[in-house]
C-alpha cells in the first residue's frame, strides 16, 4: 500500500502545488485523473520518492520512502513521463543496478530488454537513444524482478502499437498478481475495464473514488472521463 499523511509539497511559491491530508492505495489499479496542470504527476513523483514533501509522510507498506529509502523502494518501480535516466551510463549498466537493488538474478536484465527490443542496444549510452528508445529502456526497468507497487505517469504515451500492447498487458499481469499500481493517462480506454479505484486530483489536493463509484465496468470509461474533466 502507499500511504500519504499531513502531505504538501510545493514548487517555491506560496501555494503548495500538493496537499494531502490522508490517501491510501491498496492492491490492484488505481487511475489518477483531473485536468491539467492538477497536480497528477506532482502526485506520483511524491508518491514515489522523487519528491521530498515539505511536511507529511509517505509510506509504502509502512515503511517511510525518505526514512529507509532503500527498504522502501527495494519492491518499486517509477515510470515518468519524461525519461530521467543518466545520459552516460550503458542501458545495461541502468538495468543492472535496478536488478542490484530488487534482488533479481542478471539475466533479467537481458529478459527485459529483449521485451522492449533494446538487447541489441544494450551496451549503448542512453544519450545515442532516440526519445521513444529511452522511454523503452526506462519502461524496460519496471519488468525487473516483479515490483509490487508501480508507479506509472503516461506509459503509453508515443508508444508504437507493440509496445502499447506490452504495456497494457503487463499491467493486467501485475494487477493479477496483486501488486498495487497507481497509473496517470490521457488513455483511459485500455485501463478502463480493470480500473479498481480512481484518485481525481484538483487544485493539489486529492480524492480517493472507490469501484462501487465508479460504478459498472460497462460505464466506467465514461465517469472516468468526465472526473478527468472535472465535470
Amino acid at each position: 500500500m502507499i500511504s500519504l499523511r499531513d502531505v504538501e509539497f510545493s514548487y517555491g511559491g506560496n501555494v503548495p502545488a500538493l496537499a494531502v491530508s490522508a490517501l491510501d492505495i491498496g492492491p490492484g489499479l488505481t487511475i489518477v485523473v483531473g485536468p491539467n496542470g492538477a497536480g497528477k504527476s506532482t502526485l506520483l513523483r511524491v508518491a514515489a520518492g522523487v519528491e521530498r514533501p515539505a511536511r507529511g509522510t509517505v509510506t509504502i507498506d509502512d515503511v517511510d520512502v525518505w526514512r529507509f529509502e532503500a527498504e522502501a523502494r527495494r519492491h518499486l518501480a517509477y515510470v515518468p513521463e519524461h525519461p530521467e535516466l543518466t545520459p552516460y551510463a550503458t542501458i545495461a549498466d541502468v538495468l543492472e543496478l535496478v536488478a542490484r537493488l530488487r534482488g533479481a538474478e542478471s539475466s533479467a536484465v537481458a529478459n527485459a530488454l529483449d521485451r522492449v527490443g533494446l538487447l541489441e542496444l544494450a551496451w549503448h549510452t542512453v544519450r545515442e537513444l532516440s526519445m521513444g528508445q529511452r522511454r523503452r529502456a526506462l519502461f524496460a526497468t519496471g519488468l525487473i524482478g516483479d515490483p509490487r507497487v508501480l508507479v506509472l505517469d503516461e506509459p503509453l504515451e508515443t508508444m508504437d502499437h507493440a509496445m502499447r500492447d506490452l504495456i497494457s498487458a503487463w499491467v493486467t499481469e501485475r494487477r493479477a498478481s496483486g501488486a498495487v499500481i497507481l497509473l496517470a493517462t490521457h488513455d483511459l480506454q485500455p485501463f478502463a475495464a480493470e480500473v479498481d479505484s480512481a484518485v481525481v486530483v484538483r487544485g493539489g489536493e486529492a480524492r480517493l473514488v472507490s469501484s462501487v463509484d465508479l460504478g459498472p465496468v460497462s460505464e466506467r470509461l465514461e465517469k472516468l472521463e468526465r472526473l478527468a474533466s472535472g465535470a
